[in-house]
C-alpha cells in the first residue's frame, strides 16, 4: 500500500494543540533520564563543564551509530553546543535522582558547583563529564543540528559507548516526576 501525504492548502487554518494539552498528553509517555554534558574550553583557565537533565534522548541509527538529543534554544547548553562539537550523555539510574533534579532546576547553582558534588570522570573523546555509576555513557560529535520549534535537535555520531552499570535500574520520568521501574 502506498501512502501519499498532501499538505493543507496555504490558506487553511492548521489546528494546533494548546501547550497545556500537549504537555498533559506527552506526560503519559515514560522516558529514560539522562545527563547531557559538554566541556567549554573558553570557560576560564581550565575550561568549564556544563550539564543538563534531558528526557528527549534516543537512538537514531546503528550504522553509523547516531543518537539525538533535544535542547531548548537560548539555553546555556544550546549556546555551548553551538560552539563545541563534542558532548556526552550519561544514562541515569534510580540512584541518580538527586543529580537529575539538581541539573534540571531553573535558577540553579553554577554547573561548576554541581559537578564538584557529583562523582564523575572525564570522557576520553569529548572531554566532558561522565557520571560515575551511570547505566551507560556515550560520547558524541555533532553531525547535524536542526531547529525545531523552541528546541534544537542535535544528531550526534557516537564516538564511544560504555556500559559501566548494567545491573542498575533506570531512572524514569513520567507524569511530571521521576519514577522507578516496576
Amino acid at each position: 500500500m502506498r501512502y501519499v501525504y498532501s499538505s493543507p492548502q496555504p490558506t487553511a487554518a492548521v489546528p494546533a494543540a494548546t501547550p497545556d494539552d500537549f504537555r498533559a498528553a506527552l506526560s503519559q509517555l515514560a522516558s529514560g533520564v539522562t545527563l547531557v554534558t559538554a566541556h567549554d574550553p573558553e570557560g576560564g583557565a581550565d575550561g568549564e563543564d556544563a550539564g543538563m537533565t534531558a528526557t528527549s534522548f534516543l537512538s537514531v541509527s546503528l550504522e553509523p551509530p547516531l543518537v539525538l538529543v533535544s535542547v531548548r534554544q537560548d539555553s546555556r547548553m544550546d549556546e555551548l553546543l553551538s560552539r563545541v562539537d563534542t558532548w556526552a550523555v550519561s544514562l541515569l539510574g534510580e540512584e541518580h535522582r538527586t543529580i537529575a533534579s539538581r541539573f534540571a532546576m531553573k535558577g540553579r547553582l553554577s554547573d561548576r558547583l554541581l559537578f564538584a558534588d557529583t562523582p564523575h570522570h572525564r570522557g576520553e573523546f569529548a572531554n566532558a563529564p561522565l557520571i560515575e555509576g551511570a547505566l551507560a555513557t556515550v560520547e558524541c560529535r555533532t553531525e547535524q543540528r536542526v531547529a525545531a520549534g523552541d528546541h534544537a535537535l542535535l544528531i550526534g555520531r557516537v564516538l564511544a559507548a560504555r556500559v559501566p552499570g548494567p545491573d542498575s535500574r533506570p531512572l524514569l520520568y513520567l507524569r511530571g516526576g521521576y519514577r522507578k521501574l516496576g
